[in-house]
């Protein structure tokens, strides 16, 4: 059974990066399942850091990104908006230049003015990258 407000597609996510930091960075959403959503972004000069590996921040863009989509996806946004209130994220190996980074997030729980969710961060090769727990505030439209 799925989790989504309504039938979400990739077609209606996709113009929510448009003038975005996830537009700047190249994060583009690339699956919608019944209960997770993924998003993937290149390693590219853009996502260094001095280094040359992909700067951690850009994880917590990344994961924050596909779990802020994720959360309001459940949401009916006539009434209600998901933002995020606090992030965290383990750094497991580097993600190097030319890797294709995927973020897969599900829900650990949904609540009524919370929402906690897991995100997984795998390069091509199916390797960890980054695991980052968010979680997300569910606030009214007229608080």
């Amino acid at each position: 059974m799925s989790i989504w407000f309504g039938q979400p597609t990739l077609d209606d996510i996709t113009p929510l990066n448009k003038g975005t930091v996830g537009e700047v960075l190249g994060i583009e959403f690339s699956r919608i399942g019944d209960d997770a959503l993924e998003a993937t972004l290149t390693v590219d000069d853009r996502v260094l850091q001095p280094t040359g590996i992909l700067h951690g921040g850009v994880s917590v863009v990344l994961a924050e990104s596909v779990c802020s989509v994720g959360a309001s996806l459940t949401l009916d946004p006539n009434k209600q908006y998901a933002v995020g209130q606090e992030i965290n994220a383990n750094h497991i190996r580097p993600g190097i230049l030319g890797d294709v980074i995927t973020a897969h997030a599900t829900p650990v729980s949904r609540g009524r003015r919370s929402q906690v969710w897991d995100i997984r961060l795998h390069n091509q090769h199916d390797k960890l990258v980054c695991i980052s727990r968010c979680t997300i505030a569910i606030v009214n439209r007229t608080d």
